[in-house]
């Protein structure tokens, strides 16, 4: 199994939080259908993302790649910022 790459999971959400130390938090929102109603209701999950240069502010659509454990809560890191809040 030589030269096969393991696919990293990415997400985009947005910027909720950025006031610690190289730590983003972002808000990933997804659409899923009510199994009764069929309705399509926005389900949300907070990811603790690692941001090395601080460069993130709140409002920026940012993409997020699954990483090793930074600390007890951050497994992501910062892949690109999309669209600037600013």
């Amino acid at each position: 199994m030589s030269g096969a790459e393991k696919s990293t999971r990415t997400a985009t959400g947005k910027v909720v939080s950025n006031k610690m130390d190289k730590t983003i938090t972002v808000m990933v929102e997804r659409r899923v259908k009510h199994p009764v109603y069929g309705k399509y209701i926005t389900r949300s999950s907070k990811l603790h993302a690692h941001d090395e240069q601080n460069q993130c502010n709140i409002g920026d659509t940012v993409t997020v790649a699954e990483s090793r454990p930074i600390s007890k809560s951050k497994t992501w890191k910062l892949v690109e910022v999309v669209v600037s809040a600013a």
